[in-house]
């Protein structure tokens, strides 16, 4: 197709003034498409006109890694992957014939037991008629899925007399255990589990109730998580103050937007982002979420003050950048770790400029990674565990950062280069970088808490915004409960349930209502 010589200038108001004329005219799904595609080609001509975008960042975006893996990336640049000693192979081969999970992996499922329709236990054998029956410890088990609704609804037509005489009417008492309020504790459970759990858009849940005969308006849901966020903020409030006494603190953020935010006269900064910051202790694991202006580094300094004075300096674990750093007073000291993952991916994207030079980077950090493994493997202790590296990792970390720094220091790589600025960020927070090293707990990389941030990005790249910041913060609060309970084993719908249904309880002693122990409260008689 021949492209057209003709170059039109179209500001942005122009832009979207085109968008909502055409917007009647298409089908919400590919207005949103459209919508996507317009705002992609006009990032993509900001970044060429920044004159310190490079074609590798372009290319980065364009062409994003799906993999980081040491065997798959020197597959795309043509180089083979050696074999790894048999030592190392430390993944058992799954029985076959068991399927991808067992009956026990469906621990929200209802149980339901049996019983024998012709026997019992101790009658006699009809095979031989000698015997007698005893019962097996491991019954059958049978898993059998069916579909429902994400949110179904029961009409109730109670029943109303009228006397012919006086016309009193008398109408049927409502059934047990059946509220007068129209949308029940589990509704805010599951919408809540919907959006900001898996990342369903209020106008798609719409669509799918509507064409299962179950109204349910985008608006009226917003209304219900509202009303529900509200009865569940001192549990949010009281992670925040539990995540402040953590061991390790990992944070970092990532771009969002929010439509309408108020910002003060001074302040000039234009970004909005939503930071993730994970807490770790024996125990638990918190994980919280913070949308604004703010930087990872500034929430995390808000965070921080809710840390009781006289505490083990924890450990802050991020990438390099500054931004992610927070400012304390001086009373205030935290061991800085920084992201091993960081590092190597550096190597990884100029594996194709620079293959033998990265290869070796990537083989020497691959057996660090796998003596973590094995200790996470043998369920070290924090004590053990840095004891092993030191023994293991140590002797394989002195000589990478010796291989480094003859690199520079005989001219056998260029510092402007690709993989000169790969071996200098290493060599520049190589402190940082190994920490591990010197400190029980430190962990390698800040992956724990990348991943937390994708539930903020699948977010994102479904709903596209929050239109206030009011409804940025009510989703902080449920991305934040949702993936607590996921870090510590713990139902989401079980617990948002709960939390709304024991609200009073809440309010007095939050303490006791964390996804780690609220339900051996509710199991008490």
């Amino acid at each position: 197709m021949k492209a057209s010589s003709e170059v039109m200038e179209i500001p942005r108001e122009d832009l979207e003034s085109l968008l909502e004329r055409v917007r009647p005219s298409l089908p919400e799904e590919d207005f949103r498409k459209l919508k996507a595609v317009v705002e992609g080609l006009e990032l993509l001509t900001e970044l060429i006109a920044d004159k310190d975008t490079t074609i590798r960042d372009l290319r980065r975006l364009l062409f994003p890694l799906v993999t980081e893996r040491t065997r798959e990336v020197l597959e795309r640049a043509g180089l083979e992957d050696k074999p790894k000693p048999a030592a190392d192979d430390t993944k058992k081969l799954k029985k076959p014939g068991h399927g991808r999970n067992g009956a026990d992996a469906y621990s929200g499922a209802a149980r339901v037991e049996v019983p024998h329709g012709q026997l019992t236990a101790g009658d006699r054998c009809p095979g031989c008629e000698k015997g007698r029956v005893y019962e097996q410890q491991d019954p059958r088990v049978l898993v059998r899925i069916a579909g429902q609704a994400p949110l179904t609804a029961t009409v109730y037509e109670m029943e109303r007399l009228r006397c012919n005489l006086c016309g009193e009417i008398y109408t049927a008492a409502t059934p047990e255990g059946v509220g007068e309020e129209k949308y029940e504790d589990t509704a805010a459970a599951m919408i809540a589990q919907l959006k900001y759990g898996s990342g369903m858009p209020f106008y798609r849940l719409e669509q799918l109730e509507e064409s299962l005969g179950i109204p349910l308006p985008a608006a009226t849901q917003w209304e219900i998580v509202e009303e529900a966020a509200e009865l569940m903020r001192p549990a949010w409030e009281e992670l925040i103050r539990q995540a402040a006494q953590g061991e390790v603190l990992h944070n970092d953020d990532t771009s969002m937007r929010v439509l309408h935010l108020a910002r003060e006269p001074a302040d000039d900064r234009t970004g909005v982002f939503t930071s993730g910051i994970v807490s770790t202790a024996p125990g638990w694991k918190i994980a919280l979420f913070f949308s604004g202006i703010r930087h990872a580094g500034e929430n995390l300094s808000e965070v921080l003050k809710h840390r009781v004075a006289g505490l083990a300096a924890p450990i802050r674990m991020s990438d390099a950048l500054a931004r992610n750093a927070p400012k304390l007073s001086e009373d205030v000291e935290l061991l800085v770790a920084n992201c091993l993952a960081h590092g190597r991916r550096q190597f990884v994207e100029v594996l194709t400029n620079f293959p033998e030079e990265s290869r070796h980077v990537l083989e020497l950090l691959g057996a660090v990674y796998r003596n973590d493994a094995v200790a996470r493997e043998q369920k070290m202790s924090p004590e053990e565990r840095l004891r092993f590296h030191q023994q293991h990792s140590r002797p394989v970390m002195d000589k990478l950062h010796g291989w480094m720094q003859s690199q520079l220091e005989s001219r056998r790589t260029e510092p402007n280069s690709g993989l000169g600025k790969a071996i200098q960020y290493m060599l520049r927070h190589w402190k940082a970088l190994t920490l591990f090293l010197r400190t029980a707990g430190a962990p390698l990389d800040n992956n724990i808490c990348e991943r937390s941030l994708k539930r903020a990005i699948l977010h994102r790249k479904n709903a596209l915004f929050y239109k206030t910041l009011n409804g940025a913060q009510v989703g902080d609060l449920y991305m934040s409960l949702i993936h607590t309970c996921e870090l510590n084993g713990a139902n989401p719908f079980d617990y948002l349930t709960e939390l709304q249904r024991h609200a009073e309880d809440l309010a007095r002693n939050p303490a006791e209502w964390m996804p780690w122990n609220y339900r051996s409260l509710i199991a008490e008689p």
